[in-house]
This record gives C-alpha cells, structure tokens and sequence, in this order.
C-alpha cells in the first residue's frame, strides 16, 4: 500500500537537456526530507516535452538514486496503448515500484475503451499501475464503476484522483474496498481527501516543502490532529501560488529560491510572471521555507 506524501518531481533542465545531477541530487535532498515515496515522468516532470530516452533515462536516474529506500512510481502514460504498454516494461526493467497511467488524453475513450487500455498494460507488464484521473487535462473522467471492474485486475493497485471531487474518495472506498490505494492529486484538498478515506498525496508542493508535506501526513496517520492542522495552513497560501500559472512553472521558481536547480520550463510552457513569482515568494515565507 502507497501512503503518505509522495513527490511529483520536476525534472531539471539545462539548455542542452536534463540535468542529471541536479536532479539526482534533488531526489537525494527529498529522501532526506522525508519524502514518503518519488514519481517521476509525471505532468510536474514535463513528461510531454520528454523525448522518449529523457523519459526513459530519467526514470532510470530516480531509481538509481532511490535504492529502494522509498517507492518510485514511474509515470507511463500515454494516449497511445502501445507506446504505454512499452514506457511500462522500461519502467519495470528500470526497477520502480510501479507505474502512474494517466487516461488517455484527446481520444476521449469510452469507459469501455478506457477499462481496455488498462487491462492491455496490465496484461503486458507485471508491475503494479496506479490509475490517473485527472479530468481537467485528459477531458475524460473515468468512472468508479470502470474503476471497479480494473481493480478486479491484481496488478490494478490505485488511483490518482486529481478530481477535486472529495465525494470521490469515499465512494470509491465504498465500492471498491479500503485496500485499494487513493492518492490525491490535488494538494490543496489533500487533508480532506484523507478525511474521505483516502491514503496519501502525490503533490507538487511538496517539491519545495517536502518536510512539511510529510509531516502533516505523518500527524494525520498517527491522529495528532493538532499538528496535521497546524501545517496544513502553513501549507495552503503555497498550495494557492503555486498554481497561478500552469505548473511546474512556479514550483521550479521556488526551487530554485532553495538553490535546487534552474527554473527553466520546456515550450510550450513558460517562466512565470512577476506577480506570481512574488506571491511565491511570500507563500515559501510563511510556511517558513526562507526568510
């Protein structure tokens, strides 16, 4: 079972590709803040802009630095079956722990089309998949019933719910039996999707806030509700900036306030304005993360 605070980790990049021992280090730096597990290739990791080697290399350098100490779940996604069944046996022979499938984004399947492009990687990889809802970037919204039906599948573990729908998790937990991993993907809903029934969070924040994030889960599972509440609102202004522009933008900004690498993004994606660099800035004080 995947719980806690888990990161969606930016990838660094020089002007030539990605930077391989700061993002090494970077995953270094979040094991020794606590981080409850590393998944790299996701949406944060501008998995789009990744050429397939980046992708594949990076995955390799999370594990390698990783060595078991922590779960690394893989991002493998794509709206293409085959070419998500082929990022998930890399990922396996890389050594993660499991894979991040997002639904396929622009083909808008059915459920039944959804419910077949899982059971095709599930069927064509033994490692474990998390599932990725998240509506708002793929148009798709896979339904609790389909989910149902794939954690029929013994390697269908989880899902990321990025719904923001805190009805969700409950259902989910209902219908399908509290075994079956929910990891929010929202941070600024995460201590309520806990409430609903949920195990964890794989968060953008916590790339600048590893510490904090990990600690207020680590309150929430021990039920010291004092000190879960007391981060969680240090957490919430950060929660809010960071996602004033279109991440990772912002979270690589504060990263690089941390001197954690550049905060160079891919086109189509780019640097964020003055103004939320400020709100940034003032977010990353108050939860103490600078002066």
């Amino acid at each position: 079972m995947f719980k806690g605070s888990f990161v969606a980790l930016i990838t660094p990049f020089t002007d030539h590709g990605v930077d391989e021992k700061a993002f090494q280090k970077f995953v270094e730096w979040q094991i020794g803040e606590g981080t409850n597990g590393v998944v790299p290739c996701g949406t944060t990791g501008e998995s789009p802009t990744l050429s397939h080697p980046e992708h594949e290399r990076v995955i390799e350098l999370c594990v390698e630095v990783a060595r078991g100490r922590i779960p690394v779940i893989a991002g493998t996604g794509s709206n293409s079956t085959e070419e998500a069944i082929s990022l998930t046996r890399h990922a396996k022979k890389a050594g993660a722990d499991a894979a991040l499938v997002v639904t396929p984004y622009y083909n808008k399947p059915t459920q039944e089309g959804l419910y077949q492009h899982y059971k095709a990687i599930h069927d064509a990889v033994d490692l474990p998949i998390v599932i990725y809802n998240i509506p708002g970037r793929s148009v798709i919204d896979m339904s609790i019933d389909t989910m149902a039906r794939l954690a029929e599948l013994p390697g269908i573990v989880g899902v990321k719910d990025s719904t923001a729908d805190l009805a969700r998790p409950l259902a989910t937990r209902v219908q399908i039996g509290p075994e079956f991993c929910q990891l929010s993907g929202e941070d600024a809903t995460a201590t309520g999707f806990l409430a609903q029934g949920g195990h964890g969070c794989i968060s953008v924040t916590a790339n600048i806030a590893p510490r904090l994030c990990a600690e207020m889960h680590t309150a929430w599972a021990e039920g010291d509700l004092k000190r879960m509440e007391g981060a969680r609102d240090r957490l919430a202004p950060l929660h809010r900036a960071l996602f004033l522009e279109t991440s990772p933008g912002p979270v690589k900004y504060g990263a690089k306030l941390l001197g954690l690498g550049g905060d160079k993004v891919r086109l189509p994606l780019v640097a964020p304005g003055e103004a939320t660099r400020t709100a940034v800035r003032e977010a990353m004080a108050f939860a103490g993360l600078i002066n």
